[in-house]
């Protein structure tokens, strides 16, 4: 059966009260943006969300542990950590060896893909302690999955936000709500377009430890945020779950593991205690425990008689519980297909912003608008576009009439076709493909930047180089490709056999030259021209992507003859 949250104790007043101090001396440590409530552990910020809008969090505002770190600071060991260290402090610093190495190699990643981030390991580790407790204490297997699931509860609007099942079950083994999952505790919908595959096995798998870090790392560093800065950070944090309290916690096991860590055994990290979503912070746990159906022992001695057994007390029926009305359907339950608002004809050059932008409507069965509900926006193919802020993917709530419009895309370098699927969030209904075309940069003009005649004498090389400017439509055309030529005339544009040639990099002669670029400011510099022993006027074509044609003059004169020798 699937493990859930581990079970949780009664928190006694000493407790209570070594945590207020907690927070007391966390917040007087200027941990960057703790927000101090002075109810230490009691407090659990917000209550568990039924907020309709949870399932565009990393979590769906799932409950998380809200156990505080202790006062001391933790000590690092000074060894690889081969056994379990004591102190409270060194014992709450201490990360399973695999865990740890998941969340460094996940920083490790997010530096080269996505080195503006500035994505710190010791958050992810702060993120798995708050949502995990790291994977149960390290309870994972050589490659880094966790030796069972761990889910959080059923998010059906039962004291939590209510999230209709996104994935047929395949994460969370729940056909009809949706689960956190894993030791990061992603929700399937979120899994869906932020899950990676950190350890190289070709899956994506949220019980994955190096998974989960890898696809956390890539959830707090989208929007272009950068973690160094204090309020990105605090806007990351919130994303993965929307709770000041949580924002706090999070931000408290930073601080703490940026003073110091070791690496413990898998399987003997501290396991966390207190949940948020305790009854009054009792910490009660959320699945009863069934009485004990084992009969009363013997009694020892006496020949081996038993205890009578007692009499049931009598018991008054309890009076019949009205039916229970069903919640009404949210928004997101009552979309039935999704129909397209408009959107023109998606094309860009490579490089450039589409100039349209898609549209989506979320309708009912009967046409009818759905507002307030969340449409996610994922580019699929072949292509190296992106949405506004560097994303494939972005989630977009509809507005009064039922509309989402998604981010401005920007084309890439790449052209072709690609597509951009619409979909419901929390809902499974058909999504909607939006075809969209990158065409290669182009130009419509060529100009050359200067009016000087090109001559030489043959044998020799020629003085200038030529250079051209691109535009198009006026403006300069960076980035678009061109071929020289040196042709045989004005009507025969294949390559001449005598005449003006370039040189490759062995020296030899060249009169073709493919694979050019114009620069950022349009401008194309050829390489130096030299004439062989041929005389005349000779044709050099340059064209672009797009069209543009240029034809330059090229004189070859002849070399003056030597004087005769002089008659002895």
């Amino acid at each position: 059966m699937a493990a859930q949250f581990g079970r949780r104790v009664v928190k006694g007043a000493a407790t209570t009260a070594v945590a207020a101090v907690a927070v007391a001396a966390l917040s007087a440590s200027q941990a960057p943006g703790v927000t101090d409530t002075g109810q230490g552990r009691q407090n659990t910020g917000s209550q568990p969300s039924s907020d309709p809008d949870a399932d565009n969090s990393a979590t769906g505002n799932s409950p998380y542990y809200t156990d505080l770190p202790p006062l001391n600071s933790p000590t690092p060991s000074p060894s690889t950590g081969t056994g379990t260290p004591t102190g409270t402090g060194e014992a709450e610093a201490g990360i399973p060896a695999t865990v740890l190495d998941a969340y460094k190699k996940a920083e490790a990643a997010l530096g080269e893909s996505k080195p503006g981030c500035n994505l710190p390991w010791q958050l992810l580790a702060a993120i798995g302690k708050v949502e995990s407790g790291q994977a149960r204490g390290g309870r994972v297997d050589a490659n880094g999955t966790t030796i069972s699931p761990i889910l959080g509860p059923v998010l059906n609007g039962n004291g939590f936000a209510r999230i209709t099942d996104t994935d047929g079950g395949a994460y969370d083994g729940d056909t009809t709500h949706d689960r956190a999952v894993g030791p990061m505790q992603f929700i399937p919908s979120t899994w869906e377009w932020s899950g990676r595959d950190g350890n190289g096995d070709g899956k994506k798998d949220p019980n994955n430890i190096y998974d989960a870090a890898l696809a956390a790392g890539g959830y707090l560093c989208r929007f272009g945020w950068d973690l160094s800065d204090k309020a990105d950070l605090r806007r990351a944090i919130l994303s993965y779950n929307n709770s000041t309290h949580y924002l706090n916690t999070v931000l408290s096991w930073l601080e703490y593991y940026r003073k110091g860590t070791h690496e413990v055994p898998d399987g003997t990290g501290t396991l966390p205690s207190g949940r948020s979503d305790d009854n009054n912070g009792s910490g009660s746990s959320p699945t009863p425990t069934p009485p004990s159906t084992t009969p009363p022992s013997s009694t020892p001695g006496g020949g081996g008689s038993t205890s009578p057994s007692p009499k049931p007390p009598t018991t008054t029926p309890p009076p019949s519980t009205p039916p229970t009305t069903p919640a009404p359907p949210t928004p997101t339950e009552t979309v039935d297909h999704l129909e397209d608002a408009g959107t023109a004809k998606l094309t860009a050059t490579a490089g450039d912003a589409f100039a349209e932008r898609i549209a989506t409507r979320t309708e009912t069965e009967a046409g009818k608008a759905v507002a307030k509900v969340r449409v996610r926006f994922t580019i699929v193919g072949d292509t190296d576009a992106v949405f506004t802020g560097g994303e494939s993917v972005a989630t977009v709530v509809t507005n009064s009439s039922g509309v989402a419009t998604a981010p401005a895309l920007k084309a890439g370098e790449k052209t072709g076709d690609f597509t951009v699927r619409a979909t419901v969030v929390g809902r499974a209904v058909s999504g909607l493909d939006y075809k969209a075309t990158v065409t290669a940069r182009q130009a419509d003009a060529l100009a050359r930047t200067s009016d000087t005649a090109l001559t030489c004498v043959a044998g020799g090389e020629f003085a200038n180089q030529v250079e051209v400017k691109a535009t198009y439509k006026g403006a300069a055309a960076d980035g678009v490709a061109a071929t020289a030529t040196l042709i045989k005339s004005a009507d025969d544009a294949t390559a001449n056999d005598k005449g003006p040639y370039f040189k490759d990099a062995d020296g030899k002669t060249v009169r073709t030259l493919a694979g050019l670029k114009t620069d950022a400011n349009g401008l194309l510099k050829l390489p130096k021209l030299y004439a062989d022993d041929t005389a005349g006027t000779f044709l050099l074509r340059i064209s672009t992507t797009g069209g543009a044609t240029l034809t330059v003059e090229l004189k070859v004169t002849a070399a003056a003859a030597s004087p005769s020798p002089s008659a002895s």
